[in-house]
């Protein structure tokens, strides 16, 4: 599998599907001259089975058909590996990085270590903090502004493993050595007059100027045995003026709302295009917005004059239309909206809005029984809606002009026929990677890609079978992107949309225990079917649990209906990729799979 924002996650190297001419030692991952900060890394490859697979002259234990996937621990620096089988002989040498920041040699600051990295803009009395790598002992301090901050050496912190780690259960956080490590904050107000000419500081306001106010970049000073060099910071430092600040507009169909300024950082509910804020702090390319997320910049246009986006909103309108509600919400602004479900629950949450509200009008409707709004805060409005059943079916937001239109689905109608179970019902089948992006690679070279057409075919048939109408994000080994694949299921407006995937692992994964059936979902929406179709996997066909996961992933995503991931299997794991590639086993698989879709159909009804 690979991370479905388009990134490698899991630690297969892909090889090209290759039929061997005669049975021969093969390595496929990780390749020579591998480069990881793993403590441990698995290699997965295959040979003949009779005779054995040697590492560094050791012996090692293979599946009934030859394959193998050992785990070897990892020294820093290079780690050379001979793997032999009979008369063949294959090198690797893998690489360990060290994940410690390195200090400097003599009097210098650490390459790239002098933060803030990028250009910043904050408000007025708001930390600003800067940071260093610098020999131990030393004096570090940053002058800004004609004010000097004093940087000090920091504690022993703890350092938190990657999200992936959640995947091995290694994901405990490790002491991380902090020596060469200075840290140091200020304010605007300690900038005081320096800032603002002759205004005034008031207890803990300070007096706006009007204008932004640029202080150039910080200047970094290191003394050490008596010798000072100075060096000047690589970002810039601006205080934005709140009587001043700009507003920008949402500009992508769905703009990626975080909550910090990098792609690191967690996705909250997307805006609608068309959305505007004020922008109340800068961080490289990306936007701070007045009710709290983060936006890159390229996503976003300003608007020059535009005074920071306040509305009311007085009455709540709503039509019903096949198979549907709609819910408009008329505005002067299109303001920033957030989403949560709960069970029972779909709440709407409309920032920088104040409600004038005295009349909504909601009859008798097949979803929703209720709608209770609140204004729960000063310029924040929330409306609940409270749903006569606790599964939900998926929705879309977008704006036209101001109004904020909510679509909310109803419930589907599902047949009684019980040979055609699923009559009516739409389902679209996603069959991961495809084209260039191979996914995860078994230890023969068989790729992930082929794997997931081929069980996704055969699902396709038996949910024809049971009255489906099925739609295939692809049919053959094709490219389709990540964002064609979202766009599919927002077009065709499926009942379930479900993606097939064959798992691996990251570097430092343990191969030959990890296998079994696994389920992501994103919305809560989903969580259901996610639940229900791994435990009647699991139970229909003795398979082991890899487990269900929370995960942002882009084909669980999609908000206009449950959205499921699934991991049938591991590549990566010897024993299960042999039933990976086994024909029957793909048949059962398949039918398991239409069976537990059948099954939690007439367990939502």
């Amino acid at each position: 599998m690979k991370n479905l924002l388009g990134l490698v996650v899991f630690g297969c190297v892909v090889t090209s599907s290759v039929a061997l001419a005669e049975p021969s030692l093969l390595v496929v991952f990780p390749q020579n001259n591998h480069q990881t900060s793993a403590e441990q890394i698995f290699f997965l490859g295959t040979a003949p089975p009779d005779g054995q697979v040697l590492f560094n002259g050791k012996p090692i234990t293979r599946s009934k058909n030859g394959h193998f996937s050992p785990s070897f621990p990892l020294q820093l620096g290079e780690n050379l590996f001979t793997v032999r089988h009979r008369n063949q002989e294959i090198q690797i040498k893998v690489t360990r990085l060290t994940d410690q920041p390195k200090l400097p040699q003599g009097l210098a600051f650490a390459k790239d270590s002098l933060t803030p990295a990028v250009d910043i803009a904050r408000l007025p009395g708001e930390l600003i903090c800067f940071s260093a790598i610098a020999p131990p002992n030393a004096s570090v301090s940053v002058k800004l502004a004609n004010q000097t901050v004093d940087l000090s050496p920091q504690p022993q912190q703890a350092q938190l493993p990657s999200n992936l780690a959640a995947l091995t259960g290694r994901n405990q956080p490790t002491a991380q050595s902090t020596v060469g490590k200075y840290e140091g904050c200020t304010t605007a107000q300690q900038l005081g007059s320096l800032i603002y000419g002759n205004n005034t500081i008031s207890g803990a306001v300070v007096q706006d100027s009007g204008k932004n106010v640029d202080l150039g970049k910080p200047e970094f000073q290191l003394t050490l045995n008596g010798k000072t060099i100075t060096q000047s910071g690589p970002g810039t430092i601006q205080i934005l003026s709140p009587a001043q600040l700009p507003v920008s507009e949402v500009i992508a169909e769905s703009g990626v709302a975080r909550t910090g300024p990098s792609t690191d950082y967690s996705r909250l509910t997307p805006l609608p295009k068309g959305t505007r804020a004020t922008v109340t702090g800068k961080e490289g390319e990306w936007l701070r917005l007045d009710y709290g997320a983060w936006i890159n910049s390229k996503e976003t246009r300003s608007l020059p004059g535009a005074i920071p986006t306040r509305t009311v909103i007085r009455s709540v309108g709503n039509r019903q239309l096949p198979g549907l509600t709609e819910i408009f919400f008329p505005l002067q602004i299109p303001v920033p909206v957030s989403v949560q479900q709960d069970n029972r629950t779909f709440t709407l949450t409309l920032y920088n809005t104040t409600a004038q509200t005295d009349i909504i009008r909601l009859d008798d409707n097949p979803l929703i029984s209720r709608l209770d709004w609140q204004q729960v805060a000063p310029e924040q409005v929330k409306y609940t809606f409270n749903l006569k059943k606790a599964q939900q079916w998926g929705y879309k937001l977008k704006y036209d002009g101001t109004t904020l239109f909510l679509a909310l689905r109803h419930p589907p109608a599902i047949g009684h026929n019980r040979h055609k179970s699923l009559a009516g019902i739409k389902i679209v089948l996603d069959p991961g990677h495809g084209g260039k992006e191979p996914g995860a690679t078994g230890p023969t070279g068989y790729l992930e890609k082929d794997v997931n057409l081929v069980v996704s075919k055969l699902l396709r048939d038996e949910l024809v079978k049971r009255g489906a109408n099925v739609v295939m994000t692809r049919e053959d080994d094709q490219d389709v992107s990540l964002v064609e694949r979202q766009e599919i299921i927002s077009k065709e407006e499926p009942v379930i949309a479900l993606s097939i995937h064959y798992n691996s692992l990251p570097d430092d994964g343990n191969a030959e225990k990890t296998k079994g059936f696994g389920a992501f979902w994103y919305h809560p929406q989903a969580h259901s079917l996610a639940i229900f179709l791994h435990n009647h996997v699991v139970k229909a066909l003795n398979k082991p649990s890899y487990g269900v996961f929370w995960n942002n992933l882009a084909l669980t995503r999609p908000a206009a209906a449950p959205s499921v991931l699934l991991e049938l299997g591991f590549m990566s794991n010897p024993d299960e990729f042999e039933q990976v590639v086994n024909p029957e086993e793909q048949k059962k698989m398949a039918k398991a799979l239409a069976e537990g879709i059948t099954q939690w159909f007439r367990s939502v009804k």
